[in-house]
């Protein structure tokens, strides 16, 4: 005869069979407490260390005076004012009575340690990424404009590509790319007067679209590059990680792509899929052009020995 359980293992059973039953979601551990005062703030990259360091040494960090805890981050003192500031507490002092519990609670319990918050830090920096492409990935979905944008910039000859400041590296790899299956492509990563001289030249030679990039922090001569741009008769397509704003509102055509903020430096992994994708919609817009010029590459690279033999 089957044993009876126990009420303690009946309610147990019921429990673990019970449909849409669910464990509890464990409670965040204090580094993802002290990292959700971030969240949604757009930080430069000056308090991105003012917030990795009170991550790393939270136990420490929360008793700081303002002008230790500048110190130790080597920062000014008006740096650590104008951080608290951002994340919308009215001082340094604010700031740290938020922190102070959260710190209380991970001696009480059993902190991580540096090594594991680290760890923990730098696999959230993947997943926000993998967000990023995740958000990407739904756009594309319907491929129609940017596959639209890239029969418009084939056509345009010469094309020109702009990256000035930290957006140098995208426009660079695009270029480079563009080279092989574009018969001109001119890159622009200087501002002022040398990048509008650029401009001015490839409208006059026939261009009609310029692509240019913006990357956090956004920079002012960007914003003035596409403007003469459109001066000059240009059409701008962007790629950017924004919405709105007068960069966007500037440009003919936006296409966002999300950046990763959660390490000291941005990580391009959406803007980089974004601009692959774009390049693919160029090749695919002048299908012959494009097969004769990747063989006529390949030929002068064996020649050449441009590659070493995997």
């Amino acid at each position: 005869m089957p044993s009876v359980p126990s009420g303690q293992q009946a309610r147990a059973q019921a429990a673990a069979i019970t449909p849409g039953r669910q464990s509890p979601e464990p409670e965040p551990t204090p580094a993802e407490r002290v990292r959700a005062l971030f969240t949604g703030h757009r930080l430069s990259p000056g308090q991105r260390r003012i917030a990795q360091y009170l991550v790393d040494h939270l136990t420490e960090a929360a008793f700081l005076s303002i002008t230790d805890l500048a110190e130790r981050v080597g920062v000014s003192q008006p740096s650590v004012t104008r951080f608290a500031t951002s994340l919308g507490y009215s001082g340094f002092p604010a700031l740290r009575e938020a922190l102070q519990p959260i710190a209380l609670s991970a001696v009480a319990g059993t902190p991580d340690s540096r090594e594991e918050i680290r760890g923990n830090e730098l696999q959230a920096a993947i997943d926000a990424e993998i967000e990023n492409l995740e958000s990407l990935r739904r756009v594309l979905a319907d491929p129609g404009q940017v596959l639209e944008v890239g029969r418009q910039l084939a056509q345009s000859v010469p094309l020109t590509v702009l990256g000035l400041r930290i957006s140098v590296s995208l426009a660079e790899y695009f270029a480079y790319a563009a080279r092989r299956i574009h018969p001109d492509v001119r890159l622009v990563t200087r501002g002022g007067s040398v990048a509008y001289d650029t401009l001015l030249q490839a409208r006059e030679a026939g261009g009609s679209w310029v692509l240019a990039f913006a990357m956090p922090r956004h920079a002012n001569e960007t914003l003035a590059a596409v403007r003469a741009a459109r001066r000059t008769g240009l059409r701008v397509v962007l790629i950017t990680d924004l919405t709105m704003g007068p960069l966007v509102e500037e440009a003919d055509v936006a296409l966002t792509a999300p950046t990763g903020s959660r390490l000291v430096f941005d990580s391009y992994a959406a803007p980089g899929v974004m601009s692959a994708a774009l390049l693919q919609a160029i090749a695919d817009a002048e299908p012959e052009r494009t097969q004769a010029r990747l063989e006529g590459y390949e030929q002068v690279a064996t020649e050449h020995d441009f590659f070493v033999d995997d």
